[in-house]
C-alpha cells in the first residue's frame, strides 16, 4: 500500500502542468505527453522489489519523453528522485554505488540538452545527491531497527532458556528434598516396625516407645511434606512469591533424637565457634546429615553413629561416621544428593570407609560466607 501511495503522490505532482492553466507560448500539454509521463511513474510500483530495474526504466522513459515528445517539463525530476532513493535504500551495496554514479553522470548531458545553465546543473546535482543520501539514511535506520529487534528476540530466548533452567533446578531441588524426607522417615518407621513385634513379646515398654517413634516420625514427615507442597503452591503464584522455610540446623537435635529412638546410638558434637549460616547453606547441612544418617539406618546395620560439625575460620566440615558394614556404595541417589548439595554451595563431599577401615564415613566441606545485615540470609 505504501508503494501505491507513493505512485499516486508522484502522479499527482507530475500532473500539475496538465491541470493548471498554461501560457500559450509554452509547450502544449497534450494527452500523448501526459500518457508518456504516466509511463515514467508506473515502474515505481516495483521500486522495493527491483530498485535497479525501476531506476533504469524511469531513465529510459524520461529519455524517451525528452526526445520523442515536445511536452511540458517538470519543476523537479520526481520519478528519478524516488527511483534513486529506492536504489540507495534497498539495493545491494555494489549496485547502488554503480547506479548513483550513473545517475550523476547522466545529469550533465541532461542539463546540457535542456537549458545548459550552471544553476540547473548545480541544483540537479544537489537534489539527486540528497535523494541518494536520504535512501542511505533509511537503509541505516532500518538496519538498526532490525538489529534492535534481533537483540530483543535473542534476549527473550535467553530469558526463556534461563527460566526453563531455573525451573529445572527447582524441580531437582524439590525432588532431592522429597527424597530426603520420605527416605529418612520411611527408613526409621521400617526399623521401628520390624523391632515392634519382638519388643511386644520381650519388653512391652520398648514396644510402646517404638510405636511412639513411628508416629512421631510420621508426623514430622507430614509436616515437612506440607512444607514442600507449600513451596510448590507459592511457586505457582509467581517468581516473587515468598518461599516456605526450609529445615535448619536448629532442628538437628530433634533429628538425632528420632534416629536415636530407632535404636542407633547417635552422638552429636559441635566444635569451633558457631556462627549463623545463610539459610540455604543451613538447610543443606541439615539435609546432608539427614541423608547420611538415613543411609546408615538403611544399609549399614550399625549400632553407633557420630555427627560432627567442625567450624573453621573459613569453612564448615560435616562428618557422619558409623561402625556398620560400610553400607554406602557411593552410587546411591542419597549419596549423589549429598555431593550435589555440597557442590551447589561451593563445597565438596567425600565418602568411604570409616577410621581404620571400619564402618562408613561421609565428609562434607562447605565454605563459610559471612552473613551481613545488608544481605538477607538465604536470599
Amino acid at each position: 500500500m505504501t508503494d501505491i501511495g507513493v505512485v499516486l503522490l508522484v502522479q499527482a505532482a507530475v500532473s500539475v502542468p496538465w491541470v493548471l492553466p498554461r501560457d500559450p507560448q509554452l509547450e502544449p500539454a497534450t494527452p500523448a505527453a501526459y500518457l508518456l509521463t504516466t509511463l515514467t511513474v508506473l515502474p515505481l510500483l516495483w521500486r522495493r522489489r527491483a530498485p535497479v530495474r525501476v531506476l533504469l526504466a524511469v531513465m529510459a522513459a524520461q529519455g524517451l519523453y525528452g526526445v520523442a515528445v515536445d511536452g511540458p517539463g517538470q519543476t523537479l525530476p520526481y520519478t528519478g528522485l524516488v527511483a534513486l532513493y529506492s536504489v540507495a535504500a534497498y539495493a545491494p551495496a555494489r549496485a547502488r554505488r554503480l547506479c548513483g554514479a550513473l545517475t550523476l553522470a547522466i545529469v550533465f548531458p541532461s542539463v546540457a540538452f535542456n537549458t545548459g545553465e550552471a544553476r540547473e546543473l548545480v541544483f540537479s546535482l544537489m537534489v539527486f545527491t540528497a535523494a541518494y543520501g536520504f535512501g542511505r539514511f533509511t537503509d541505516t535506520r532500518q538496519a538498526y531497527t532490525r538489529a534492535v529487534e534481533d537483540r530483543a528476540r535473542q534476549l527473550e530466548v535467553t530469558r526463556r532458556i534461563e527460566a526453563e533452567q531455573a525451573a529445572a533446578r527447582e524441580r531437582a531441588r524439590i525432588a532431592r528434598e522429597m527424597h530426603d524426607i520420605l527416605s529418612h522417615a520411611v527408613s526409621l518407621m521400617i526399623v521401628q516396625a520390624e523391632a515392634g513385634p519382638v519388643a511386644v513379646r520381650t519388653a512391652p515398654e520398648r514396644a510402646e516407645a517404638a510405636f511412639d517413634a513411628i508416629s512421631e516420625t510420621g508426623r514430622d514427615a507430614m509436616v515437612q511434606l506440607r512444607r514442600m507442597l507449600g513451596v510448590l503452591r507459592e511457586s505457582e503464584q509467581g517468581p516473587g512469591a515468598p518461599r516456605s522455610p526450609q529445615p535448619a540446623l536448629s532442628e538437628l537435635p530433634a533429628l538425632v533424637e528420632r534416629v536415636r529412638a530407632s535404636g542407633l546410638a547417635v552422638t552429636h558434637t559441635v566444635t569451633g565457634p558457631e556462627r549463623p549460616l545463610p539459610r540455604d547453606t543451613d538447610s543443606a547441612v541439615f539435609r546432608i546429615v539427614q541423608e547420611a544418617l538415613t543411609n546408615t539406618v538403611k544399609h549399614a546395620a550399625a549400632s553407633e553413629a557420630a555427627v560432627l560439625l567442625a567450624y573453621g575460620e573459613s569453612g564448615l566440615t560435616v562428618s557422619v561416621t558409623d561402625d556398620g558394614r560400610g553400607g554406602g556404595t557411593g552410587t546411591g541417589h542419597g549419596l549423589i544428593g549429598i555431593r550435589e548439595r555440597a557442590a551447589a554451595h561451593g563445597g565438596s563431599a567425600r565418602t568411604g570407609p570409616g577410621p581404620g577401615g571400619r564402618g562408613f564415613r561421609v565428609d562434607v566441606t562447605l565454605p563459610l560466607v559471612p552473613v551481613t545485615s545488608s544481605v538477607e540470609v538465604g536470599s
